[in-house]
């Protein structure tokens, strides 16, 4: 199984937080889908990949499908990852179904595998004021 490289807070695999949605579509081509969601951010639709921006073109979050996530030397199973984050980030929290980490900046729903969301940092916020 092919691992998900996660840089918390820098970026997945090769794309970075600090990516416009212009250098992701110059990087990564057209996506299969383009369209605004429920949060009113912009979605780029890859598949087994969604990023979201910011109406200034900021990225916001990064969705993508991860069986194994690697997190420097550490490889962790899609189905170990919620007991990961408990014994790894005494921050973590449960908010509308999600499993988020502020240490690791990701979220995740446990019981839908293999999808993991990157958060970039300032977006937590955000997260920590959902309802729970």
């Amino acid at each position: 199984m092919k691992s998900v490289h996660l840089s918390p807070f820098i970026g997945v695999n090769d794309i970075l937080f600090s990516f416009s949605m212009d250098d992701t579509v110059q990087r990564l081509g057209a996506p299969r889908h383009r369209g605004r969601n429920a949060v009113d951010l912009d979605e780029l639709d890859y598949g087994n990949l969604v990023l979201r921006f910011q109406d200034n073109g900021r990225l916001e979050e990064i969705t993508i499908e991860a069986p194994v996530l690697a997190l420097g030397s550490v490889s962790i199973p899609f189905a170990a990852l919620k007991a990961f984050i408990q014994a790894q980030d005494g921050e973590a929290f449960e908010r509308a179904g999600f499993m988020v980490s502020p240490s690791f900046g990701l979220a995740f729903v446990p019981d839908e595998p293999f999808w993991i969301t990157a958060l970039a940092q300032h977006c937590l916020p955000e997260w920590t004021a959902l309802p729970s």
